[in-house]
This record gives structure tokens, sequence and C-alpha cells, in this order.
């Protein structure tokens, strides 16, 4: 069974919110080097703290798009494993469909290139729930369809087509994880890119109301973001999951009235909520089967939702974020 232990590791959008805890877990792990490719478009200086403090952490502030830039990086790193978790958030298709397409797709594309041509042994591709769409039935497993309504969705579908093929007709050593809703400290809090429950948080402690889209009965499977980052590890560890799309979720779901109702809960907060449309193209329902992640690499979540809310919310008010 390989082990992450004395590896070589690249991390692509290894700033961002689920990347850094990638980064901190492998370095944590015994990695001999770990090296994060980001361009910082939302990728934090802050949310490297614990991995710049390890003298065996590189950071370069690149493009994981450009093929030279990635082609040099792991030449010059002699870099055996990479964990794909570049990407733009959902929310920019509605300021840039185009770019929230292309750029799962560019991205992917580059990192098979490379691994074709033997630049590095092993891929773990990071995937999104959004490409499934809304669910035709619940739970959802790997072999439901995907009908993306998103172009950030789209970009993350075609990105796992291409990969999955690619795996199988070059035979290359390919896993392709797809995570649930994540949520945890880091998230980005600020602006129109951020995640709902540390905006919600700052808007309350600001003396605004909460916002709910639509009626708020819309479904969503909450993974705390370390549990995912262990997934991501056993993906790499289990040999059974190359070739293989493996979901990653809580395997219940929740409504975006009762996350709404749970942040207000510990703020303290009883006041009025504003409603406003349904967003264009949101997924109605989503919640995962994980029987796969459970079989084939060992996986079970560990951090319930009242334990996780909890400890991020938590975090973002020690850190004053919100």
């Amino acid at each position: 069974m390989p082990s992450i232990n004395g590896k070589n590791v690249l991390v692509t959008g290894g700033a961002g919110f689920i990347g850094s805890h990638l980064c901190d877990e492998l370095l944590a792990e015994g990695a001999a080097k770990v090296v994060c490719v980001d361009n910082f478009f939302l990728g934090k200086m802050d949310n490297l703290k614990t991995a710049l403090k390890y003298n065996n952490f590189i950071l370069y502030r690149d493009d994981a798009r450009q093929f030279g830039v990635m082609q040099s990086v792991i030449e010059k790193e002699q870099i055996e494993v990479v964990f794909n978790m570049a990407t733009i958030a959902l929310n920019y298709s509605f300021f840039n469909p185009f770019d929230a397409y292309m750029v799962n797709v560019e991205i992917a594309n580059t990192l098979l290139e490379l691994l074709k041509v033997g630049a590095y042994r092993t891929l773990i591709h990071t995937s999104s729930s959004e490409a499934y769409g809304t669910a035709r039935y619940s739970p959802m497993d790997e072999n439901h369809p995907t009908d993306p309504t998103t172009p950030y969705a789209a970009g993350k579908a075609a990105a796992d087509m291409m990969v999955h093929s690619f795996s199988k007709i070059l035979d290359l050593d390919i896993s392709i994880i797809r995570p649930f809703n994540n949520y945890g400290p880091r998230q980005n809090a600020e602006g129109p890119l951020a995640g709902i429950i540390p905006a919600t948080a700052k808007r309350i402690k600001n003396g605004g109301r909460p916002i709910i889209n639509g009626d708020g009965e819309q479904t969503r499977d909450f993974i705390y973001v370390k549990d995912t980052v262990r997934g991501l590890l056993l993906a790499y560890e289990k040999e059974e999951s190359r070739g293989k799309i493996i979901n990653l979720g809580s395997g219940k779901d929740m409504t975006m009235n009762s996350l709404l109702q749970g942040i207000c809960d510990y703020m303290g907060y009883d006041g009025k909520w504003e409603h406003k449309e349904e967003r264009i193209s949101d997924v109605r329902n989503l919640c995962a089967n994980i029987d796969r992640a459970r079989n084939v690499l060992g996986f079970e979540p560990e951090i319930s939702f009242e334990t996780g809310i909890r400890k991020t919310l938590d975090w973002y008010m020690e850190n004053e974020i919100i």
C-alpha cells in the first residue's frame, strides 16, 4: 500500500480552503516535500501559516493551467504525486461563465499531459458534487447521471470525463474524488464568492439579516473539511481507488433553512431573515451515497455537523474574521 511518508507531493490550489488543509496534513504525515502551486485568485497567504513553518514546504505563485510552469515545477521538485485542488468558486459562473468552465478543463489537460509523459506517477483529481446537478434519486451514488447546471459544474464534469477516459485508455495511475459541500475554517468569508456559513455569520455580527435564496428547502450534504482531506489521503493510499470516481460526503442532507438556523442559534440571533429570489441554475437537492468510499477507502466521516459548525464558527470568531 502506498504511503505519503517520504513522497514529494504537489498540491494545485494549495493556498485555498481545502488545499491548505491538505498541505498541512501532508506535512504532518511525513511527506518529504510539499509543493503548492496557487495563483491566489482565492487562495490566501494566511491559509498557509502552518505550512510555511515547515522547511520542506515550497510555494509557487503560478497558474496550474500553464503547461510550461507545471512541467518546470514538477521536474525541479521531482514530484511523485499530484493532488489537483485548483479551481474557481461556483459563484464565479455568474460573473465569468467561460473562465469558470475552462479553468477546470485546462488544469486537468495540463496535468494529464504531464502524467502521460511520465513527469510524475500519480494523480488524485478532485471533482465536485455539482457535476451531478439536481438529484434524480437520493442518496446519489457514482452511477448517478451528470447534469451540470452551471459553467463551473460543467467544467468539473468535463474534466472528470477527460481524466477518467485517460486513466482507462492509457492505464494511468489516477483516482477521482468527488466531494460534496465542504465547510470549515479558512473558507472564503468576503465578497460575492464567500461561503454561506462565514458570510451569514459575518452579516449577523455586523447587524444585518441572514439571506436565504428561494424557499430555503434546497438540500445539501455538508462535509467537514478535515474529513475530506482524510478521504483524499486515503484515495492515494488505497490503490483500489485507481480508475474510480468516489463520492466524499456525510451521507446526510440538510435544508438551507436548517443550516441558517444553526448559524443563527450559534450567533444568538432570533430576528427576521431576508428572502431573495432563487439563484439561477441552483441545484435543488444533493446527498451523497458514500458506500464506495466506505468499501474502497475505508472512509467514514468523523465530524458531525453539530460539532463541525461549532468548530468552524469558533475559528472565525477567535481569528476575528467575522
